[in-house]
């Protein structure tokens, strides 16, 4: 076993999640909160049981200590407590930090929470002008880069490095919204074709409307603790086999390549501290924000070859049912996307995955799964793998 391994340390033992959509009257806290009220459903705990929080930022509620806020909502006085914001990458990193905390004894039962009200939280030109307020302040953001017109740029260069055409692109969108369609929370319940894709409001050039991330009321949530301690709780315990991460910068123009990023170490080493591979993997939950994203990700992990992923979605492979099911919640691209828990929905699913009985969104046999969040500009990556059993 790798020297300074987190294989079995930890357990997740609850996962929740708010009420999904437009959910008017209710604040980024109170969505937060119901979400970590339902995790701690599952275990049989109490608010009280918590000797540990972290959770990542909001934009709707910018307080400047949102970890001791959530406490003081939650009426919890832990001994750890931290907000944690690598974009994106949070929930993932948060669930490593949680996994430290434990092995070293800091805290024995910790809860993870993310989530706030950005679709009635903010108006559309506030949420237009979070999606400018990023890029550096001297050399990206005097030329107008937004969210969208970066990501766009590393799809314009991957098309071209391996000649991915648009109307291949836009199945991810349309295979990640059948999946969805099986999930009773998620956010977006019509379906989808790429027609449809290629056929909505263009954002920036390749991208169009339904290859962005949706704008989502949200929280979500996890509890975390020992092997030992999960013994004696209601909630299956789901094990976290391995967990890598690695950052490769802040802003797009110091990035070491348009078309490779940080996703390939990161898996590197989750998948040594587990002792697994790529191919001992069931499903896979990626991050979404953008159609091409997804797509990145997959070849990075191992899961496909370099410039031949989006065959997995063409050819059916991603969906539930197929030969590796991609994000069977239906992601951030239609289940749902507020700040930071978009990622961390990803690993509620793996969790539910796990566990099984989810009937037609059931991935069969579900034993081992990965997950993958990212922050910023395709910036820091965090890797886990999650397994039924312990290793």
């Amino acid at each position: 076993m790798p020297e300074g391994t987190l294989r079995n340390s930890v357990a997740i033992v609850g996962v929740g999640e708010s009420d999904i959509g437009k959910v008017p009257g209710m604040t980024g806290l109170g969505l937060n909160a119901q979400a970590a009220m339902r995790a701690l459903e599952e275990t049989g705990l109490k608010p009280s049981d918590i000797d540990g929080l972290l959770t990542a930022y909001s934009f709707t509620e910018p307080y400047f200590m949102l970890g001791s806020v959530m406490c003081e909502y939650l009426g919890i006085k832990p001994r750890f407590n931290a907000s944690v914001i690598v974009g994106g990458g949070s929930p993932a990193v948060m669930l490593k930090h949680a996994a430290e905390a434990i092995a070293m004894g800091q805290a024995e039962t910790v809860l993870i929470c993310a989530g706030e009200n950005r679709a009635t939280g903010t108006s559309r030109d506030e949420a237009v002008a979070a999606l400018l307020a990023v890029g550096h302040p001297y050399y990206e953001q005097p030329y107008g880069f937004s969210i969208p017109a970066f990501y766009a740029m590393i799809a314009q260069r991957y098309m071209h490095k391996y000649g991915l055409s648009r109307e291949d692109l836009a199945h991810v969108p349309a295979v990640t919204r059948a999946n969805a369609l099986l999930h009773p929370n998620a956010h977006m319940k019509k379906p989808i074709t790429p027609e449809d894709v290629l056929a909505s409001k263009p954002i920036a050039d390749p991208l169009h409307m339904l290859d962005c991330c949706l704008i989502s009321d949200a929280g979500g949530a996890m509890i975390v603790t020992s092997p030992e301690r999960a013994k004696d709780l209601k909630g299956q315990p789901i094990y976290l086999h391995g967990i890598g991460e690695h950052h490769t910068h802040e802003h797009l123009m110091c990035a070491p390549s348009l078309t490779e990023f940080g996703a390939k170490e990161s898996s590197r080493i989750a998948y040594d501290m587990a002792g697994l591979g790529p191919q001992d993997m069931d499903f896979a939950e990626l991050y979404d924000c953008f159609s091409i994203v997804p797509v990145l990700e997959f070849e990075e992990l191992g899961l496909g070859k370099e410039g031949e992923g989006i065959a997995h979605w063409t050819s059916g492979a991603a969906n539930v049912g197929g030969a590796l099911p991609i994000n069977t919640h239906g992601g951030m691209l239609s289940h749902a996307h507020a700040g930071a828990a978009g990622g961390l929905f990803g690993i509620v699913e793996a969790v539910r995955q796990l566990r099984g009985g989810l009937g037609a969104r059931q991935v069969e046999g579900a034993e081992v799964g990965i997950v993958h969040n990212e922050g910023g500009i395709l910036s820091s990556h965090c890797t886990l793998i999650l397994g039924r059993e312990p290793r």
